[in-house]
């Protein structure tokens, strides 16, 4: 290696610069130079290469650190937002905190809050955070006037890159003066919502162009239903209050009201702490029973159930379920179904879920609006569960995909898999998944759950639900899969199946014969079932990539070769005399200078041996190739 006046550096010493630069936190440029010093500092071309390949590993890896810091970040900002409101009485402290959170959350320059204004019919400004202009603080917006107003009049939330040019909104000089003003371009706007009705509107605003994410909306739609809650406490606080002085004579239906508020904020305290103490969603669905005094059941969109506590009880039909949770997703509230309460857990505009409460068919107000109050705890779970879930399976997905197409660095793998609980120095199947009965991605959540709980690898490879698991015995994994994937999803669930492959270099081949498989059983009309190759007969001899001849004649054959094998008979003479003659018992005794009598019991003997079904047309071709193959291998002394 050639060397100058300095000590020639390795191609470790470049790696540790890079895993330095990973542990301060350094910003993507910094990690050029390490690359760029390898490729002049003497170092081999493949060592040059080796370091490069390891920066782009390295920003990869940095990324997914900044992206799992921006995750903590938001959702440390929305369990504040739970702590204040849990915290707060004063309706414009708990505004002011929600504005504020939404700004640290979002990131934006401006983020305000409109209240309606019922008598008046428009919607005015209540709260900001960043805005500079007197005349922005105090605009008011017509209903379907501007993004806010069709905001308030829609009940849905609506974004805009450009507020000026964008031609989908009412503009009026009042609002694009206000706006002007302000300097604002980019807006984001999100209903506050109190089950149907609509009493203001959050937005978060930037003096740039830019595109809101999905994500943006659905957080700051979850910012919103907390700031639709904050209002609706205060707003009842100040009824109780005021109906404790104007009216005496119903002091204690009062008294009995605070007592259900305190106990809806106690409730709302408790199930926030065990979010924030990382509880998992059962003891999120005991705590709600517990607190509810009943039983709890935890469903995802897809109606999988979740969690189970404090009830055995079987929910209604999955139709009744349904249009269950599509009623309480309209109007906002919790509705009863059979005896069941049902609620939807909502992230602004989407469904991420429901939870059904058995046992009290008798909720009173107060308790339906604890009932809903728990829905957006729930919700904030799974938004995280499904921020570390999608995090997981990006990087299952990834490894999956590296072993199913021959990695450049096979040596790795085992690594990767035992850092996600998978051992690839054991025997491993491949399965390759299909049905019509549900969509791709439930059959793809369903494999992942499987995954999960055996030790095993699952995702998308080329269009095709893929599972990798733990097993020495393909043939009857897939059957097992095929029946519980088919009861999971309510449909036939087709298994195509090979192995076992140990060690990442063999998993590729084993993915193209189960998906050859798979097209087998799908083609010969057998959906719904599971299966290897080895088991389609000769149709899996043509079809594998290792012909076992001798495999396929043992299994065909084999009650007649050890029948034959220790009674002395010729058994497998006769049947195949029995076909070159076209099945004529007479001409088959001619052949073996027997009598036909003999023949017949020979046949009967054949028959009690391979089953009352081998003279079947399959079986028969089955038999005659095996027997061909038998005869091929014995002339040439196999």
């Amino acid at each position: 290696m050639p060397t100058t006046g300095k000590t020639a550096r390795t191609a470790l010493d470049h790696l540790r610069d890079l895993l330095d630069l990973l542990d301060r936190g350094a910003p993507a440029e910094r990690f050029e130079p390490p690359a760029g010093a390898a490729r002049t500092g003497g170092l081999s071309e493949q060592e040059a290469a080796a370091v490069a390949e390891a920066t782009q590993v390295a920003l990869r890896i940095r990324r997914t650190l900044s992206q799992h810091r921006r995750r903590e970040a938001e959702l440390a900002a929305l369990f504040d937002t739970a702590g204040d409101l849990a915290r707060l009485r004063d309706l414009d402290a708990v505004l002011k905190a929600i504005v504020h959170r939404a700004k640290l959350l979002l990131g934006t320059d401006v983020t305000y809050l409109s209240l309606n204004d019922d008598e008046a019919g428009d919607t005015y400004m209540r709260v900001t955070d960043g805005s500079v202009s007197a005349a922005f603080q105090q605009v008011r917006l017509g209903m379907g006037e501007g993004l806010g107003g069709l905001v308030a009049e829609t009940a849905r939330p609506y974004s805009t890159g450009d507020y000026r040019d964008d031609q989908r909104f009412r503009h009026t000089a009042t609002i694009d003066s206000a706006v002007t003003e302000e300097g604002l371009r980019a807006i984001l706007g999100v209903p506050l919502r109190l089950g149907t009705r609509v009493i203001g509107v959050l937005y978060a605003a930037d003096r740039t162009a830019r595109t809101f994410t999905p994500d943006e909306v659905a957080l700051l739609s979850s910012l919103a239903d907390h700031a639709a809650i904050a209002i609706d406490s205060a707003r009842m606080l100040d009824e109780t209050r005021t109906a404790l002085v104007d009216l005496n004579e119903a002091s204690r239906t009062i008294e009995a009201h605070s007592d259900a508020m305190r106990r809806a904020e106690d409730a709302h305290d408790r199930l926030t702490d065990l979010v924030l103490r990382g509880a998992d969603i059962t003891d999120v669905a005991t705590a709600i029973g517990a607190v509810l005094q009943g039983g709890t059941l935890i469903h995802d969109a897809e109606g999988a159930e979740l969690a189970r506590a404090g009830t055995d009880a079987r929910p209604p039909s999955t139709e009744a379920v349904a249009a269950s949770v599509a009623a309480s997703r309209a109007d906002g509230r919790a509705v009863s179904v059979a005896g069941t309460w049902v609620c939807a857990v909502l992230a602004g505009p989407e469904l991420l879920g429901s939870i059904a409460l058995t046992g009290r068919a008798d909720l009173d107000d107060a308790d339906r609006r604890l009932f809903e109050r728990a829905s957006v705890v729930t919700a904030l779970l799974l938004l995280l569960r499904r921020s570390v879930a999608e995090t997981e399976d990006r990087v299952r997905g990834e490894l999956l995909g590296d072993l199913l197409t021959r990695a450049a660095d096979p040596a790795g793998l085992p690594a990767r898999a035992r850092r996600l609980g998978v051992n690839l120095d054991q025997p491993h199947a491949v399965f390759v998944l299909h049905t019509e009965a549900a969509p791709r991605p439930r059959l793809l959540a369903a494999a992942a759950r499987i995954a999960q709980t055996r030790g095993g690898l699952a995702g998308l490879h080329h269009d095709d639900v893929v599972l990798v698991l733990p097993s020495e015995a393909p043939s009857e994994a897939a059957a097992s899969l095929a029946s519980e994937l088919g009861h999971a999803l309510g449909g036939p669930v087709t298994v195509g199946a090979a192995g076992p492959a140990t060690g990442p270099a063999h998993c590729a081949d084993a993915y193209a014969e189960a998906r050859r498989c798979a097209t087998a059983l799908r083609a010969l009309g057998r959906e719904g079932t599971g299966a290897a190759l080895r088991d389609l007969g000769f149709l899996g001899v043509l079809l594998g990539d290792r012909t076992d001849l001798g495999g396929y004649v043992r299994q065909t054959l084999g009650p007649l070769l050890d029948y034959d094998a220790k009674r002395g008979t010729d058994l497998v003479h006769t049947l195949q005399v029995y076909f070159d003659t076209a099945t004529s018992q007479s001409r088959t005794a001619e052949a073996l200078h027997v009598h036909v009598n003999t023949v017949v019991q020979r046949l009967d003997r054949i028959s009690r041996l391979l089953g009352r079904d081998w003279q079947r047309p399959e079986r028969t071709l089955e038999l005659q190739l095996a027997l061909r193959i038998l005869r091929v291998n014995r002339q040439g002394g196999a």
